[in-house]
């Protein structure tokens, strides 16, 4: 699957900018709820080690996020069941796990049926889109370890994978938000990092977004707040859409307030 390709090539970019940073400055604060770099590598260390388990043995994975599910029921935090599976575990020696962690991924799902079926958090998915979801967590929580250093990011066409993922989730925002979807689906028309013109749905004149890829990812993310981007939006589908786009599972999240994620003066 090129798709396995596309998630170890941005984990390697993100991988690039975190290996220069020692202990106190893995221990930097973000923009993303407080969480520290180090946080956000336990994070994406986490998960993709249960990708991972998921596509190798079920029965693995059912018991590896069994006590994680079972915290979350009883109130806790994300962070802090993470917290409590990571323990001590944290530092250089955190990347060093997370590194091996997503080669070990990627070289799994390279090989994968990209049509099987696994089990994960919520329904069942196929490998080709678990392993798209990690891609898309990796550059999405990526983001804010780029903007706490100061630092712009270059994308590669890699990237498309988000933005499909975006465009699939369209009902799933309203849906999710008990909303009704509004039909039809807009437009978009976005260009590339290659440059390159990326459309989906037919064309309408009346029902369109349109920008850069990398904007139109950052919104569906929720990495970057529509109003703080150069995405054009026309018709109210398409206004309503962009003002709640939400690409990843899990209850409603609101998107950042406008002005509250960008890049840091570097340092």
């Amino acid at each position: 699957m090129e798709q396995a390709q596309d998630f170890l090539d941005e984990s390697l970019a993100l991988a690039a900018i975190v290996d220069p940073l020692d202990a106190s400055q893995l221990r930097q604060v973000t923009q993303f709820k407080n969480w520290t770099i180090e946080d956000v590598i336990g994070h994406l260390y986490m998960f993709t080690k249960a990708a991972t388990l998921t596509l190798k043995d079920t029965k693995a994975f059912r018991e590896f996020f069994q006590p994680i599910a079972a915290d979350l029921q009883k109130g806790k935090s994300l962070l802090d069941t993470q917290h409590d599976w990571l323990g001590d575990t944290g530092g250089r020696t955190l990347v060093s796990l997370w590194r091996e962690g997503f080669e070990m991924a990627a070289k799994a799902y390279s090989t994968a049926d990209p049509k099987a079926r696994l089990a994960w958090v919520g329904p069942d998915m196929s490998a080709r889109s678990c392993i798209t979801a990690r891609q898309m967590e990796t550059w999405a929580h990526g983001q804010e370890l780029f903007d706490c250093l100061g630092l712009d990011r270059i994308d590669t066409d890699g990237i498309r994978n988000i933005a499909h993922l975006g465009i699939s989730t369209y009902g799933w925002t309203f849906a999710n938000r008990k909303m009704e979807v509004p039909e039809p689906m807009p437009h978009v028309r976005l260009v590339a990092p290659s440059a390159a013109i990326w459309e989906w749905n037919d064309p309408q004149d009346d029902n369109m977004v349109s920008g850069t890829a990398t904007e139109f990812c950052q919104i569906v993310t929720q990495t970057r707040n529509v109003a703080d981007t150069a995405i054009k939006t026309v018709g109210e589908a398409a206004r309503l859409w962009m003002e709640n786009a939400q690409c990843f599972a899990g209850p409603p999240h609101p998107p950042p307030a406008p002005g509250s994620r960008h890049r840091l003066v570097e340092r």
